[in-house]
């Protein structure tokens, strides 16, 4: 075998264990395509074939919320997930991670110009204080924008008078999913999809600091890193410097 291909297939493995195996043939050349190596798909998986590497990816799951609904806003958004600029439209979504036999819950916001988590927060409860420190955290790292869409579903986090109180305070308009429509909130279903499919331990975590710690990589890694096809296989914060 030629040194080259060699060298291509070391690169190439060492991306899939960066993706801690997740990785496939499309994301692979990507991401060598990236680096300046000329590799297509079809090469990709055929150095994945004499590696001995294949993408693998966890059973997902699904948060599924409850409470009782108090105040339902309209569904402002209706599914207009193209967006022209940073900070019109944030979505907001809530999923469980397992921390030994019990639940961690983790709180995203997600800006919808180029797909960049900009705010986090976990709890062991699953309330409008967790929505309510994501929300805030999104809000002092893009700079106390006015008049951006809140998206979310109608979970009892977000239909509360706190997390309404919250929205208002920093001067945000809010919107929800329909009941029972998952998809109105897609890009938070994919962001979540692929932190359970390419990240989380199947088996979870044994503790509440090794998950916050591991989750908070993943963000990381999927801000800085991973390539997302929306942004035509650039990572989040490359696109968003490339509209700056």
């Amino acid at each position: 075998m030629k040194p080259e291909r060699e060298k291509l297939k070391a690169v190439l493995i060492e991306h899939h264990k960066e993706s801690r195996a997740s990785a496939g043939s499309r994301t692979l050349a990507k991401q060598l395509q990236a680096k300046g190596h000329r590799v297509g798909r079809h090469m990709a998986r055929s150095l994945m074939r004499e590696a001995g590497v294949a993408s693998h990816q966890w059973r997902r799951h699904k948060y599924k919320s409850s409470g009782v609904e108090a105040l339902v806003a309209p569904h402002v958004l209706k599914r207009e997930f193209d967006v022209r600029a940073m900070n019109q439209v944030w979505c907001g979504d809530v999923t469980y991670i397992k921390v030994g036999k019990r639940w961690m819950y983790f709180a995203a916001v997600l800006d919808l110009f180029a797909r960049r988590i900009v705010g986090w927060a976990f709890s062991m409860i699953s309330d409008a204080t967790l929505t309510c420190e994501a929300l805030r955290m999104a809000v002092q790292l893009r700079g106390s924008p006015k008049e951006v869409l809140f998206h979310s579903d109608q979970g009892c986090q977000y239909t509360s008078h706190k997390f309404r109180n919250e929205m208002r305070k920093h001067g945000l308009l809010q919107s929800m999913s329909r009941k029972g429509e998952c998809w109105d909130n897609a890009p938070m279903e994919r962001f979540f999809g692929s932190l359970k499919s390419e990240w989380v331990p199947e088996d979870g975590y044994s503790s509440e600091h090794e998950a916050r710690v591991d989750v908070q990589r993943y963000v990381m890694r999927y801000n800085n890193v991973r390539l997302h096809s929306y942004n035509g296989y650039r990572s989040p914060v490359a696109m968003e410097k490339l509209a700056a």
